[in-house]
């Protein structure tokens, strides 16, 4: 009686698939996302926000991502905190633009906003057009530059350096070393495509660090398992957003930017997902919930979500219907009770996962047409400034406003859509304020 509720509801025979396969979709999907907790916790720590809070803001806006996903577009997606929109968050907004993470929440509120508005009309559709592939791709391979980056950075094999700006650290020191070793098994495990080789990297890594005296365990043993830890501090980061600055132009830039690369992300990552499940029509309803997902994240306490890359596990496993994400999200909920052992994860452990997904994000330069310097060389500035200027804002908008004038220099001003000449003359306003 029970399945047949649940086939009814979710259509799931309809769709030529079965609750078996549905809920084995979703371990599937968990397992291979599940190291976000760990990763997307570390970096929003740098913000200031303590970290078993953190933790807690990234496990809740998981969960109410997934489900909401599966009960309301009835798809097979996974929405948790997003890898580079998180280090948007932290490392630009937070760290470079010099907003608190209480008022970084509030920009990711206006864009989650923001980005309601523009899936349910016809500005996706508009917006979607008027950016060229070659930015587009630009903005996900530099995002993987600045993610391998941070990666380097946070295993300490790069360092600030004395007579320049990075230099290489010391390859003898032990965090050096565990790192090393760590990056070595992530890379075996990855290549030889071992199902959950993201999770089983931090696990391998946290041992090496401890074997290396690396990791204080008190914290473990002292609060021991249970869904208490951190919910004292959590409390402090739910709804804490912070609108104090809403009426300067720093505020609103970064809205802006988020929400361009929220908009632009999420229309490549959910198309594509909705084809692979061969369910098309699901694309309006699925990027509408992706928009709500995202409002709600900076309720939660964390950076927006996103539709994931690893949803491509779970859909390749047979996940057709929302049951695939509902069980992923029930999963994260259960996480709740292992708090204590995700704060003690090292930089070490976490740094060969940035790396990786920066080197897979790298990918999308061989659709950049690097012949035509009209279309390359925007697309390369975009590449470049963003891990060197150490801001994902500022790096759009050098490729944005060089691509028009590239196009004008070569005679070519009708390759412009409109939308983006606004586009760039804004983030021109905006540099020259800023320089005034």
């Amino acid at each position: 009686m029970l399945q047949k509720q649940i086939n009814k509801q979710f259509g799931v025979y309809e769709k030529g698939s079965t609750i078996k396969q549905e809920l084995l979709a979703g371990c599937i999907s968990f397992f291979t996302i599940v190291y976000i907790i760990a990763v997307n916790s570390s970096i929003l720590a740098d913000t200031g926000i303590p970290i078993e809070a953190a933790v807690w803001a990234t496990i809740l806006t998981s969960v109410a991502g997934c489900l909401i996903m599966g009960f309301w577009a009835n798809a097979p997606l996974i929405l948790v905190p997003g890898m580079g929109v998180n280090v948007m968050f932290a490392y630009t907004f937070v760290q470079s633009m010099g907003l608190t993470w209480q008022e970084a929440l509030a920009v990711v509120f206006l864009s989650g906003v923001l980005f309601i508005i523009v899936a349910s009309t016809r500005l996706s559709k508009i917006l979607a057009k008027s950016i060229p592939s070659s930015l587009k791709d630009a903005i996900s391979v530099g995002l993987g530059l600045f993610l391998a980056l941070i990666g380097l950075e946070k295993s300490q094999i790069i360092v600030k350096g004395e007579h320049s700006l990075i230099a290489l650290g010391d390859i003898g020191s032990l965090e050096v070393i565990a790192f090393l070793l760590t990056l070595i098994i992530a890379l075996v495990l990855f290549l030889r495509n071992v199902p959950a080789n993201l999770l089983i990297t931090i696990f391998a890594g946290t041992m090496i660090a401890w074997m290396f005296g690396l990791i204080d365990m008190s914290g473990i043993q002292a609060s021991g398992i249970g869904v208490g830890s951190g919910l004292g501090e959590y409390g402090e980061v739910f709804a804490a957003l912070s609108f104090e600055r809403i009426a300067t132009l720093t505020f609103w830039i970064a809205t802006f930017s988020l929400t361009m690369v929220l908009v632009f992300e999420n229309i490549g990552l959910v198309s594509g997902q909705v084809q692979q499940a061969e369910q098309p029509e699901k694309y309006d309803s699925a990027f509408r919930v992706t928009s709500v997902s995202t409002m709600l994240s900076s309720v939660f306490g964390s950076s927006p979500t996103v539709s994931t890359v690893e949803t491509a596990a779970g859909i390749t496993a047979g996940g057709r219907t929302g049951i695939t994400s509902i069980v992923t999200g029930l999963l994260f909920l259960l996480s709740i009770f292992f708090i204590p052992f995700v704060t003690i994860i090292p930089g070490s452990a976490i740094a060969p996962i940035l790396i990786i997904i920066g080197g897979l994000m790298l990918q999308n330069i061989k659709n950049i047409n690097l012949q035509d310097l009209s279309e390359g060389f925007p697309a390369f500035l975009i590449i470049i400034m963003i891990p060197f200027s150490y801001s994902i804002a500022d790096g759009i908008a050098f490729g944005f406003i060089a691509y028009p004038l590239a196009k004008l220099v070569v005679g070519k001003p009708s390759q412009v859509s409109l939308p983006l000449y606004i586009i760039a003359g804004l983030f021109l306003v905006n540099f020259i304020l800023h320089g005034i």
